[in-house]
């Protein structure tokens, strides 16, 4: 835990430093610590642009890890991930729907490319009602069906819809509004600043309580349903608990900062590997620092080439992510030793 402490710290530094301007990291250690900087201009990037992009980075890999997490314990499935529950799909029709259908692309690409992803309240608000919807769905559904495969295929029909509807819209839609909800498709950890920030900390810190609140019942749904029943569990009461925390997770990082791919699943299993443990009190906060130094891991990547236009965030999570899962999977034989 505390090298991976450490990790989290070097990459929240590297994630500052890197970028079009190349900050040195004695002055990036100065900045954060309050001390007049060498050159003024590096304080004012570090403050207002890449302090809060590196803080994104930090909720949002947290979070993702969580959903995640809870995911593959509670539907006992090692592909499940923050989107099985159809949220992210309705994001995304809830940002199709103001610039598609609404015919606002125009005005919402240019807040996308002006204040970032999460920059719009517009685009925030759509994604958000989405997600709400849909949780919305999934939680009364969870309150009447007790079998969780049955949820599970409720959140990919879920998908498959909203994707469909999406589609549609897209075949009717001018090239420019498609380029535009492209771009917010690949995700964005820029423009989430001010009170964007502050919104996202405060639904992901909540996000979080309740999952670490849930540990208990999350090991106890390892041993199966019937188990945990046996053992005194109220299985009802902790499955609409942990569905609300991946829905607060997920929907809100879903809302002001696009699709995010493969944290969600990689990371769990990646935390399994280095930890050794099914124990849910020792993984939620492994996966919490693992997930954080992975995003910033990412974002650095994405820095790399040292242009003005830093790459998509969820193409360089997949680009790595998708190894790291291949990894832990040849390396343990018998994945499913950790949902048993």
């Amino acid at each position: 835990m505390l090298a991976l402490a450490g990790l989290v710290a070097l990459g929240f530094v590297l994630d500052i430093a890197l970028g079009p301007v190349r900050i040195p990291l004695a002055a990036v250690v100065k900045i954060l610590l309050g001390q007049s900087a060498d050159n003024p201009a590096w304080a004012f990037i570090v403050r207002e642009i890449r302090l809060p992009k590196a803080l994104t980075a930090l909720a949002v890999g947290s979070g993702l890890a969580v959903s995640g997490l809870q995911m593959q314990t509670l539907f006992r499935n090692p592909l499940a991930g923050p989107s099985v529950l159809g949220l992210t799909a309705g994001a995304g029709l809830g940002v199709a729907a103001v610039m598609l259908a609404g015919g606002s692309g125009a005005a919402g690409g240019l807040a996308i490319r002006a204040l970032g992803v999460g920059g719009s309240w517009g685009l925030v608000l759509a994604a958000t009602a989405g997600a709400a919807l849909v949780m919305a769905l999934v939680l009364a559904l969870s309150a009447r069906v007790r079998d969780n495969v049955v949820l599970l295929i409720v959140g990919l029909m879920v998908s498959s819809v909203a994707g469909a509807v999406v589609g549609l819209w897209q075949y009717f839609s001018a090239p420019e509004q498609i380029q535009e909800y492209l771009l917010w498709t690949f995700g964005s950890l820029g423009g989430v600043v001010g009170p964007h920030l502050a919104v996202l900390a405060a639904v992901v810190a909540a996000g979080l309580g309740l999952a670490f609140a849930s540990a208990k019942p999350l090991n106890a749904l390892l041993l199966g349903e019937n188990y945990a029943r046996s053992m005194g569990l109220a299985v009802g009461r902790a499955r609409t608990l942990i569905i609300l925390s991946t829905s607060l997770l997920a929907g809100a990082i879903t809302a002001f900062c696009g699709p995010i791919g493969f944290v969600g699943i990689a990371v769990p299993h990646l935390t399994r590997g280095l930890l050794r443990t099914a124990d849910h009190r020792v993984l939620l906060p492994g996966a919490c620092l693992v997930g954080a130094a992975l995003t910033l891991g990412c974002d650095c990547l994405a820095q790399l080439p040292g242009s003005q236009a830093a790459l998509p965030l969820s193409i360089v999570t997949a680009l790595l992510g998708a190894p790291v899962v291949l990894w832990v999977v040849l390396r343990r034989n018998n994945i499913r030793s950790s949902f048993s």
